[in-house]
């Protein structure tokens, strides 16, 4: 059995599967300009974010209806489950689906599907958390806000993605005070290619309560000091930061760093389907590549329940870290 674990960064667009592409490109009569799901998975080379993002956004072309998100998601539900996931706080990208013609409402209703029935199918508890695309407009964000507002009791908080560099988290102020005023929970990606002080406006300017990568922080020892202070999750992509050129290899990660300087560390697959790993993936890799012990696995899996958004469920998160704490490793 894999050590019990919470996902809190996870794109639900960034696991679709090959298999599963060419699945829904036949369902949907959607040509996809690849001869095979070999062929795809040769595609899955990136030189940095934007060659991924690029691939990304093309492939969600097959994802067309609420019977196609409702299959995404029940199907990364099964391998987050199989891998100790008992939590998942799901990413989605309404603004890449409605500028192809597909409603923020199917989106929604189809990844409901799946989620509302995610405890008694997978014995997964799940969150959904809407991103903002940061290479749009600011005003872009604020009307997707609005189109989300009949879909609140479903979505629990707000977060930032896409091409980080160039894109400051100062354009997007006054769409997160809104959300903030409608009671949504505010996380942003910053300092994965972005500078540290992304992450500094991130907290100072948007108010969020978790920061998305975040592993550039090590370049700024006030930062770091802050983050640690304020007990400031980080939830950090290992494989990802790999595949993306982040860091060159996985045994250059600042993982262990973190750790060490007290920073509130969680690990997580991002995009699994193109990455290269699930979340236990990802646990197995840092442990074997970074050497890390049993205590500091237990400690990243603590963390991922700590910094889950489970506020108005104390119970169920008090479980999971007795869950935990009580994990024999094998």
């Amino acid at each position: 059995m894999p050590l019990p674990k919470a996902e809190l960064h996870l794109h639900i667009e960034g696991t679709l599967e090959p298999e599963l592409a060419f699945a829904l490109a036949a369902r949907n009569g959607v040509e996809l300009p690849y001869a095979d799901t070999d062929a795809l998975r040769e595609a899955y080379r990136f030189s940095d974010l934007q060659s991924f993002l690029n691939l990304y956004y093309e492939l969600m072309a097959v994802l067309r209806t609420e019977r196609d998100f409702e299959d995404l998601a029940n199907a990364y539900l099964a391998r987050a489950a199989a891998q100790g996931v008992r939590h998942a706080e799901i990413f989605f990208d309404p603004q890449a689906h409605i500028a192809r013609g597909v409603a923020l409402g199917t989106v929604v209703e189809g990844l409901w599907r799946a989620l509302g029935r995610s405890e008694e199918n997978h014995g997964v508890s799940t969150r959904l958390i809407m991103c903002f695309l940061r290479d749009q407009s600011a005003d872009s964000a604020r009307k997707t806000l609005e189109a989300a507002r009949p879909y609140l009791d479903r979505i629990t908080g707000v977060g930032l993605d896409s091409a980080e560099v160039g894109h400051p988290p100062a354009k997007f102020r006054e769409v997160y005070e809104a959300a903030a005023a409608l009671g949504l929970r505010r996380v942003a990606h910053a300092g994965e290619e972005g500078p540290p002080a992304y992450i500094t406006e991130s907290l100072d300017l948007l108010g969020v309560e978790r920061i998305d990568h975040g592993l550039r922080c090590m370049e700024d020892p006030e930062l770091v000091a802050r983050l640690v202070r304020d007990r400031v999750p980080l939830t950090l992509c290992p494989l990802s930061n790999v595949r993306l050129r982040a860091v060159d290899t996985l045994a250059d990660h600042p993982l262990p760093a973190m750790l060490d300087a007290g920073l509130l560390c969680t690990v997580n697959s991002d995009d699994p389907a193109y990455f290269g790993g699930y979340a236990g993936d990802n646990f197995d890799a840092v442990r074997s590549v970074l050497g890390l012990d049993e205590e500091k696995l237990r400690e990243l899996a603590r963390n991922s329940f700590l910094a889950s958004f489970l506020e108005d469920d104390e119970g169920r998160r008090a479980r999971y870290l007795a869950e935990v704490e009580a994990y024999k490793f094998g």
